[in-house]
C-alpha cells in the first residue's frame, strides 16, 4: 500500500484497525462492485463501463489503478492493433472472494428485510 493515506490523512500500518485497512483497500462506491464482477472472470475496460453505466471513465480508471497498485488486480496489455487491456484478480485478490461474497449475501438479506418491512408498513 506504500504511501496511501486514508481519508483521515493517516498511513495504514500495523497499528491500524484491520477493518479500517481492509476498507481502505476495497472501500468506496465502485471497488467492491469491480471486484465482484472480476470474480466471474477477466474483464476489459469497456465491459466495466457497460456493466456500470453510472461510473465515469475517470473514476473507473482511478479505481482500477488503485486496485492494481495494491496488488488486488492484474492489468495485462496485449500488443495488438488496436491495443487490448484486460483486468483480472491476482492470487492475492482472490483471497477477497469470501469477503465479497459475504457482502453480497448480506446485501441480499438486507434488501429482503427492507422489502418485508415496507410490505408490513404498507409502503409498497
Amino acid at each position: 500500500m506504500g504511501d496511501r493515506r486514508n481519508k483521515y490523512g493517516l498511513n495504514p500500518d500495523m497499528q491500524a484497525c484491520p477493518v479500517e485497512t481492509t476498507l481502505d483497500v476495497i472501500g468506496g462506491k465502485w471497488k467492491g462492485i469491480i471486484l465482484y464482477q472480476l470474480l466471474e472472470g477477466t474483464k476489459r475496460f469497456n465491459e466495466f463501463r457497460r456493466l456500470n453505466p453510472g461510473i465515469t471513465q475517470f473514476m473507473l480508471t482511478l479505481q482500477l489503478r488503485e486496485l492494481e497498485r495494491d496488488g488486488i488486480i492484474h492489468r495485462e496489455i496485449f500488443k495488438e492493433v488496436p491495443p487490448r487491456v484486460e483486468y483480472s484478480l491476482t492470487d492475492f485478490g482472490r483471497t477477497l472472494e469470501p469477503v465479497i461474497t459475504s457482502m453480497k449475501a448480506w446485501g441480499e438479506s438486507y434488501k429482503e428485510r427492507l422489502n418485508e418491512n415496507r410490505a408490513m408498513q404498507g409502503d409498497e
